[in-house]
């Protein structure tokens, strides 16, 4: 497809001279510009885009947009919001590809990608051919795409490209999970929404959104986007909501096409006679005005109960028949990283899961005590330059919930790992609860091995299916899933070979020792001291 500057500024509501002028690239990134690009500006969080416009030119932009009143010496379109133009520029570049597709959002604080996912094993149950897209990965066709290490929603040139290649496999419907970054930075700008769904929206990402009201607000972008998108033949448009969840009362406002809603204590699809146990679950989804349905799935928990429902709820929007729903729930295994059990053979149950939230953190304790008669050993950090109270929260919950937490690294960044510990140990003693602090990640998991008993449980929370760990402003590679097996081999003696990660080393500082009295396993630091 040939694009001309006048073809891309009609996008943006726009007119210009040297219509006619071939655009070859579109970026927001002057190291990337090739000759014949549109560079795109904007004002960011740690640098202004308009700054960069001379290097843009002289590596060949032959035009710009920005968000200034500006005259660069080429063809210029002003906008009010930059992040907004860029993406639907690429959405147009790739020739919105969302219009040719029904495409379903999912958007929450906790559970994003495995609603997705539900959402997906029962639009394929049912028949039909459907693209996903979430923090995990790609899949369109017969192919599956990583979508990187610590990645939100793709940015929109990804994003728009995804969609594109779901179109080209000959998709009926996109499943996205998106996020309060990609709604709030206009990633998603130029996807046409025709469902929606919100898990919940609970304490996180504060730091990006100022307040719980801010962050409401981004993730409600999301119904927005539905009400405005216009109306494609044969595709209903519509938005399913946790009735039970605390942004229900402010969200039940938006106008929107339609309205369904879900929860165990309200809404109107509701899960009864739920029956637990480590292999799954089963429960009956009641629904109004048709017979009960009988619903067994391989997950664990309470919240996926919800997750369930949530996807139930896309399929009742969509008049999807009962089979569907059924073979697609019970279809539906594990997401990587989400409550996965590590089995080398130890007498103890190892489990990875990628709770980071204090909602996500209390469901998934909670859940791992319904799966051992023992004790419950988490091993859990929080993240630098991110939302601060999480620390106390996820600490308190922690203190609450678990018989022994292990205090450890995750995902730093340029802050002080000494007082992000610090932070989360002294919450979760005022809560009582036992608590170790050790830095380093993986000797946090051998530690918390050692401590394991015959039928305890030990579960790392936090990272999940991640690839990465940030120190400094340097993502190192980092998965929980193989660390955790490595220490698990090297404990139960099947090898003896190095950690498969290295992490960078940490200076000694002042993270506060915790005596308790479990014993602090022989030949191993001692509690709170920093590897030398």
């Amino acid at each position: 497809m040939r694009h001309t500057l006048g073809s891309l500024a009609a996008v943006l509501g726009l007119t210009c001279h040297r219509s006619d002028l071939p655009i070859t690239q579109i970026t927001a990134d002057s190291r990337r510009v090739q000759p014949g690009a549109l560079f795109v500006a904007y004002r960011g969080v740690a640098h202004d885009g308009h700054d960069f416009i001379p290097q843009a030119l002289a590596a060949g932009a032959v035009a710009v947009v920005g968000e200034r009143d500006l005259d660069p010496g080429v063809p210029y379109l002003r906008v009010a919001e930059g992040r907004r133009a860029l993406g639907l520029l690429f959405a147009a570049w790739e020739g919105f590809p969302a219009r040719r597709l029904g495409v379903i959002g999912v958007t929450g604080t906790d559970g994003k990608t495995t609603t997705s996912n539900l959402i997906h094993s029962i639009l394929t149950a049912a028949g039909l051919k459907a693209g996903l897209l979430t923090t995990v990965n790609a899949r369109i066709g017969d192919r599956t795409f990583d979508t990187g290490l610590h990645t939100t929603t793709p940015d929109a040139a990804d994003l728009q490209r995804y969609l594109r290649l779901m179109v080209e496999a000959g998709s009926d419907w996109a499943v996205l999970e998106t996020t309060s970054h990609g709604l709030s930075q206009w990633r998603v700008a130029g996807v046409d929404y025709d469902l929606a769904v919100v898990t919940n929206i609970t304490h996180e990402h504060l730091d990006e959104h100022g307040d719980y009201e801010g962050y409401l607000a981004a993730k409600a972008r999301l119904l927005e986007l539905v009400a405005a998108t216009p109306a494609k033949p044969g595709i209903p448009r519509g938005v399913v909501l946790n009735a039970d969840d605390q942004s229900f009362v402010r969200l039940r406002n938006y106008p929107v096409p339609q309205r369904l809603t879900y929860g165990l204590e309200a809404g109107e699809l509701r899960a009864v006679a739920i029956r637990s146990s480590p292999a799954g679950m089963h429960f009956r989804l009641s629904r109004p005005g048709r017979p009960d349905l009988e619903l067994t799935t391989p997950l664990v928990g309470l919240f996926n109960v919800y997750n369930c429902l949530a996807a139930a709820g896309v399929a009742w929007l969509l008049d999807l028949p009962d089979e569907a729903i059924v073979a697609g729930i019970a279809a539906m295994r594990a997401i990587p990283g989400r409550m996965e059990r590590i089995d080398r053979g130890q007498p103890f149950t190892a489990i990875v899961d990628f709770a980071h939230t204090p909602f996500a953190l209390e469901a998934a304790l909670r859940t791992a005590r319904t799966l051992t008669q023992g004790r419950v050993i988490v091993v859990f950090g929080s993240a630098g330059r991110r939302d601060v109270a999480k620390r106390t929260l996820m600490g308190q919950v922690a203190g609450r919930l678990a018989d022994l937490t292990i205090v450890t690294a995750e995902d730093p960044r340029t802050e002080p790992l000494e007082a992000i510990m610090a932070a989360t140990i002294a919450a979760c003693q005022e809560a009582g609860g036992q608590v170790l602090a050790e830095p380093d990640r993986y000797r946090a998991m051998q530690l918390a091995i050692a401590q394991a008993q015959p039928g305890d449980l030990v579960i790392v929370c936090g990272k999940g299916h991640e690839q990465s760990m940030c120190f400094g402003t340097t993502e190192y590679p980092w998965d929980d899933r193989i660390a955790l097996a490595h220490a698990l081999d090297v404990h139960l003696g099947r090898t003896t070979a190095p950690p498969p990660f290295v992490l960078p080393t940490f200076e000694r500082g002042n993270v506060q020792t915790v005596k308790h009295e479990t014993p602090y396993p022989p030949g191993q630091p001692s509690p709170g001291r920093w590897p030398r």
